[in-house]
This record gives structure tokens, C-alpha cells and sequence, in this order.
């Protein structure tokens, strides 16, 4: 359905996507992760034909982003991160212009309207300004715009920034059902997200593919580690660090100081490396109180901060 084929976005000297591939099938929940200034957003805007690729070729349904626009756009529903609205406008009015402009006219109109009040949940608000919606509702709407002309593809960009827990689920939802139709690309830095929605995870990192795969092939690509999450009492972190060092089996990945001077480290080791007792060998070596010592399994947020850090 879509294919990015070796496309690179560059801004004078800099390239903000570097050489990137991948393809989304028709029906497919594609998660689309990656640190802030990755490459997601400038990767979605070459998609939705809101500017053109510096180099490589994007193709979605065999059309062309830049020979085919058009035609691309009509096959797309988009949602950027700041959402389309005019808050000035009431919600009929807002989705009545937005059908002028995906021009969806006639009987189709109605039946458009009635749809997307009915799957975005705008039933309640339809008579409503913009402006006096909640956040939650305001995305509802955006959501109602991108899908008014029946698109077969989403590309959504940060579709539950700024929410709270209970509309952040309601949006989820949302996209589960959407993506039962649809094929979708969204992206997101909350881990949940991806993991309750998405079929697919990509995830990218300084304009490049760090990763992709579905997420329990991602943990998998990880998982020949063990994990150790560690708490420690009259530890000094500096010495703390040294110590670890010179174990070479041993890879430090987070160290933080709790507010009760605790110390908490997360460590690495390769399967096979019971590092434990070499653990236990250092803090008695040091006068280490050991509070926590426990084997954990990777997550997706694992596999990120590992990829992107």
C-alpha cells in the first residue's frame, strides 16, 4: 500500500531523513516511533504530499507523492500533531467545510457527516463552537476531518499529545476501531500506545531506521541480554560507576540517585552471565546494602532507550 524507498529529506546541509526504507500493507496498524526531531514528522508530511522528498521515491497504492499528488491526497486522511481546526467555527460548520474541500458532496455528504459523528463519538458536541470543546473532543474532530472522505489510509501525527489518561484511551480506541478498515501509520512517544494498537513497530532515530519489526520481534532482538534492575545503600554513584567498569561482562545502562540517597542502576549482561553473585561479591567488597536485586524481561521501552540512546 505504501512504499518509501531510499528516500532522504535534506534541509540545506542538513539531512533530517537519511536513506530510508520501508513498506505499510493495505490493513496494517503501523507504530512509528523515535525521539523528538527523529524524522517521523518530516517522513509523514513527504507521505501526505505536504512536501516532497530530496532524494529516493514514495509510492502509496502505485501512485507517486509527486507526480501522482493528487490523486495520493485523495487516498489519505491526515492528522497533524497541532490539529486542523478553526475554533471559531461550530462543529457541523467545520466538518460541512472540510467535505467542501474534499469535495463530497450530494447524498454522500449526509451519510459522511452521519459517519463520522457516529465513529468519532460528536454526536453530543455537534452543535457546539470549537472553542468550547475539551482537548479530547477537539481531537475527536480532527479525527472526524482526516476520515470525512472515507480514506483508505490514516497517517496520524501525535494523535493523544497533551491528552489525559482517560481521553488518551478513548483515542486509542478510536484507532483500534479505525484500523479494522483502514491501514494506518501514527506516531507516538508514549510506549503503551504501540504496544495496545499496532501491528508493526518502526521506529527511527537521527532521520534513520533503527528498527523495525512487530513488537515481540523487537524484545526479541534484545533478549539474548540479562537485565538486572539494582537498588543500593551507601553506594557513591561516581565509585559506584568505576566499580562496574572493571567487570567486563557487565554493561551499566541507567544509574540514578533517589531522593533518600539511594542508589538504582539498571545493568546488562549476556544471557549465560549470571551477574548476581558478581553483584553481591562487589557491594560486600564495598559495604554496599543491596535493597533490590531483580531479573526483569525487556519491554519495548527497553528496546528504544537501547536503540535511540
Amino acid at each position: 500500500m505504501i512504499e518509501v524507498q531510499n528516500v532522504t529529506k535534506s534541509y540545506g546541509v542538513v539531512d533530517a531523513v537519511k536513506d530510508v526504507s520501508f513498506t505499510v500493507k493495505q490493513g496494517e496498524i503501523l507504530g512509528f516511533l523515535g525521539p523528538n526531531g527523529a524524522g517521523k514528522t518530516t517522513t509523514m508530511k513527504m507521505i501526505t504530499c505536504y512536501m516532497p522528498p530530496t532524494n529516493g521515491s514514495i509510492t502509496v497504492d502505485g501512485l507517486d507523492v509527486i507526480n501522482d499528488s493528487m490523486a495520493v491526497r485523495k487516498k489519505i486522511g491526515y492528522l497533524p500533531e497541532s490539529t486542523p481546526l478553526y475554533e471559531e467555527m461550530g462543529v457541523r460548520d467545520y466538518l460541512n467545510f472540510i467535505a467542501d474541500v474534499r469535495k463530497v458532496t450530494g447524498h454522500s455528504r449526509k451519510q459522511a457527516l452521519d459517519r463520522v459523528i457516529d465513529v468519532c463519538g460528536l454526536k453530543s458536541m455537534i452543535h457546539k463552537d470549537i472553542n468550547e470543546l475539551s482537548k479530547g473532543f477537539r481531537q475527536r474532530v480532527g479525527f472526524a476531518q482526516a476520515i470525512i472522505h472515507d480514506p483508505e489510509i490514516l497517517v496520524l501525527d501525535e494523535p493523544t499529545t497533551g491528552l489525559d489518561p482517560n481521553q488518551i484511551i478513548e483515542i486509542r480506541n478510536l484507532i483500534r476501531q479505525l484500523g479494522e478498515s483502514k491501514t494506518v501509520i501514527f506516531s507516538t512517544h508514549i510506549m503503551q500506545e504501540v504496544q495496545a494498537t499496532s501491528d508493526r513497530v518502526l521506529i527511527i532515530d537521527q532521520g534513520k531506521i533503527a528498527a523495525h519489526g512487530t513488537t515481540e520481534e523487537l524484545k526479541a532482538s534484545i533478549a539474548g541480554q540479562m537485565h538486572i534492575e539494582l537498588v543500593l545503600r551507601n553506594a557513591d554513584k561516581s565509585r559506584f560507576i568505576k566499580k562496574i567498569e572493571t567487570i567486563d561482562t557487565i554493561s551499566l545502562e541507567d544509574i540514578n540517585v533517589l531522593k533518600n540517597g539511594d542508589l538504582e542502576a539498571s545493568l546488562n549482561a549476556e544471557v549465560g552471565n549470571d551477574i548476581r553473585e558478581k553483584i553481591f561479591d562487589l557491594a560486600v567488597a564495598n559495604d554496599w546494602k543491596i535493597l533490590e536485586s531483580s531479573p526483569s524481561s525487556f519491554t519495548l521501552e527497553d528496546v528504544f532507550r537501547k536503540l535511540t540512546n
